[in-house]
């Protein structure tokens, strides 16, 4: 009798399994259909409901309200999909690559809502905003894509600023220098920057009637020669001087100047670092380039545009600089070659000045510095007794061995 009760109840569990599995097969399409008509209904609420707050003649505090309203409506509902539909799919293995992709980064996003729960927020908003988007560029319907894209670019900025601005926050601890126990928050600043130029700053440039970033043309240029093809090191500090340019303009709150500041002190670093461990001559000398660039790019596009100065006797040296290159601009349409040189020859003299206060050892990049000013003309080599090279500076002596 127990053997053939065993026998029974296998079948049984044979037989109930097959009518689960082909109501499984049934049922998951129309779940997928009701989702996907929701999403629909609450989408289009939310349109409405921005469109009309995006009118300035109306009453917007009402509007907004309403606003805000349907959109926490409409991402709990995509939230919703994201947990049943696609979880469901990745866990009988019939879901695509893309949907495998996209409960990946989700999962990544719910690991931080722990200890990291404005961050959380604001990208779990970011990744359901991305996901109904690409949903969008499927169904493929003119009106819709382009009701839906001023929707998505307007509310995209706001979050992007928000990130933004709590990674500023979390680096305002320090503003004196740069910091390199955060050296995590810089790089995820910097992936930021990039993820809002490539998906959403690309998609305003279309606009060619908003001449409202004419301004950032010519840095969003430079970003683009480091889109294809693999970056060495050299190529991705390039790409975030790039990328900073172009935050000085669109993130000037989010990333205020005294965090911009940082950014670049750490870029510095990672250009000084570069000239002074690259052995091949030709590509150090690239490096060497770059770092010339960046610290105009520093001095010039950032130092220059500072109000308030913690040490008074900074500031009064920057003026100090910032004298003799008015000076040695006046020679750029006399002579350019001159121009050029005499430029390269105050920031070389500029930078070796604060290598003497940093933390690192510097000792290769100065002699590789003090080698171009004396190549120049700038400093003499003199020769002791004991073979040792010392520098002097044209009437000025350096207590510097080179």
């Amino acid at each position: 009798m127990e053997e053939r009760s065993l026998r029974i109840s296998g079948a049984n569990t044979t037989f109930f399994s097959k009518i689960s599995n082909t109501l499984t097969k049934i049922i998951t399409p129309t779940k997928e259909g009701i989702n996907s008509m929701i999403i629909s209904i609450k989408r289009n609420n939310l349109l409405r409901a921005f469109e009309a707050f995006d009118k300035e003649d109306e009453d917007t505090e009402e509007l907004e309200k309403k606003y805000e309203e349907t959109y926490k409506l409409y991402l709990e509902t995509l939230d919703k999909y994201v947990l049943n539909s696609i979880y469901r799919k990745a866990n009988s293995g019939t879901a695509t690559e893309f949907q495998r992709q996209a409960l990946s980064q989700y999962y990544g996003i719910v690991q931080l809502k722990e200890n990291e729960y404005i961050e959380y927020k604001y990208r779990k908003q970011k990744y359901l905003l991305e996901l109904d988007n690409e949903n969008i560029k499927i169904i493929d319907k003119e009106k819709l894509t382009n009701r839906y894209r001023k929707f998505y670019i307007s509310k995209m900025d706001e979050l992007y600023k928000r990130i933004l601005k709590n990674y500023s926050v979390k680096l305002a601890d320090n503003m004196d220098a740069y910091d390199s126990s955060k050296e995590f928050i810089y790089t995820k600043v910097f992936i930021t920057l990039e993820d809002y130029i490539r998906n959403i700053l690309s998609l305003k440039l279309e606009d060619k009637e908003n001449k409202q970033y004419k301004d950032i043309l010519e840095s969003y240029q430079k970003f683009e020669r480091f889109i294809v093809g693999k970056l060495d090191t050299k190529d991705n500090i390039e790409k975030n001087m790039a990328l900073l340019e172009i935050s000085r303009i669109l993130f000037t709150h989010s990333l205020p100047l005294v965090v911009a500041e940082q950014c670049y002190l750490k870029l510095l670093k990672d250009a000084r670092c570069l000239v002074q461990d690259t052995k091949i001559a030709t590509k150090r000398e690239k490096a060497y380039k770059m770092l010339i660039n960046l610290i105009e790019d520093y001095k010039i596009r950032l130092l220059s545009t500072k109000v308030y100065w913690d040490d008074l006797k900074e500031r009064e040296q920057f003026k100090q600089f910032l004298d003799k290159y008015k000076e040695i601009e006046k020679q750029k349409d006399i002579d350019f070659e001159e121009y050029i040189k005499q430029k390269e020859i105050l920031f070389v003299k500029e930078d070796l000045k604060k290598l003497d206060l940093q933390k690192q050892d510097y000792t290769t990049l100065k002699k590789y510095y003090k080698r171009k000013l004396v190549d120049y003309g700038v400093m003499r080599e003199l020769k002791n007794s004991a073979t040792t090279n010392l520098c002097v500076f044209k009437g000025n002596k350096v207590n510097n061995h080179f």
